[in-house]
């Protein structure tokens, strides 16, 4: 079976300005890597479709998301927090991204391909339940998750968050949700500042300080994530994708390579192997340098497809 690869040029039309470090040129990185690669051609492309107001409103308030959409300008840019701002197009983007999400749960689920990933924009993991910021209007990853426990009877699924930045609104969602668990390294102090001490037993948080290298990320994985995973057995996984963590990219102080990106991917897969019939959904949040970005996205669809 294949590797679905879901996007939707919609994707690319969300732009918050010429500084944003969360730019339309992220997925084209990508798109030319995975060409550069020859990756490109053994992936099952779909376009993300249109998350519908009810799987929206699994993990969302229903006044959340009619605010979101309110908010929609006809022209310019309207800012939801000091981070993220939305443009004309930005709704429509927003909605493709939740969509992918769903419509790859839809695909894994039913076996009509092994796994997949998501290349989307907005990312989604700093979205909570009633609130946007850090670049995230609606929680992609969450939504897919909700999608596959109240669509599928799911009863144990599992969010590996490896983005430098801690998954706070993840973490707000199912906080109290023991169907859920989230296991998520973080620099720490760091934005959005939280996290550190407000896991459980299903909420993995590992906080790491600057400087963390490949070494110190897969020893904290090791030691905190895969025997928490092997406890959980979940039924299915998710990936919040994050590649921010990568020595190149400036918008934080880690030290990974695409090598320990590979290497985290690795372990996912073998958890699904092991417990979840090979299952796994990713989808892309941070990285913000775009060669960095494009490499590293290559090395985790690599392992995910095994080619």
């Amino acid at each position: 079976m294949h590797t679905a690869y879901i996007t939707h040029p919609d994707c690319l039309k969300h732009d918050m300005g010429a500084d944003h470090p969360e730019c339309p040129a992220r997925l084209r990185a990508i798109e030319d890597q995975l060409i550069a690669s020859g990756l490109l051609t053994f992936l099952q492309h779909h376009d993300a479709p249109l998350a519908t107001f009810e799987q929206l409103a699994r993990v969302h308030k229903p006044q959340y998301i009619e605010a979101v959409q309110a908010a929609a300008p006809q022209h310019g840019l309207v800012y939801l927090d000091p981070d993220t701002a939305m443009n004309p197009f930005t709704l429509n983007a927003a909605l493709r991204a939740a969509g992918a999400v769903v419509l790859a749960t839809d695909l894994v689920l039913e076996r009509k391909v092994e796994n997949a990933f998501c290349a989307i924009r907005p990312p989604g993991h700093h979205a909570e339940s009633g609130r946007a910021m850090g670049f995230c209007l609606f929680n992609n990853v969450a939504v897919g998750v909700a999608h596959a426990i109240e669509h599928y009877g799911l009863k144990r699924v599992a969010i590996a968050d490896f983005d430098v930045h801690h998954g706070n609104g993840t973490e707000e969602i199912f906080h109290d949700d023991p169907r859920v668990m989230l296991c998520s390294t973080f620099q720490s102090p760091f934005y959005p500042y939280c996290g550190a001490d407000s896991g459980n037993d299903h909420i993995i948080n590992v906080p790491l300080p600057a400087g963390t290298d490949g070494a110190a990320f897969r020893q904290a994985v090791s030691e905190r994530w895969l025997p928490a995973l092997e406890r959980f057995q979940p039924e299915m996984l998710f990936i919040s994708a994050g590649f921010d963590a990568h020595w190149e990219d400036d918008m934080a102080m880690f030290k990974l390579k695409e090598a320990d990106y590979a290497w985290v991917t690795q372990q996912v897969k073998d958890v699904a192997e092991k417990h979840a019939q090979g299952r796994i959904v990713s989808a892309l949040e941070g990285g913000y340098e775009l060669h960095a970005l494009g490499r590293s996205v290559a090395a985790h669809i690599k392992v995910l497809s095994g080619l």
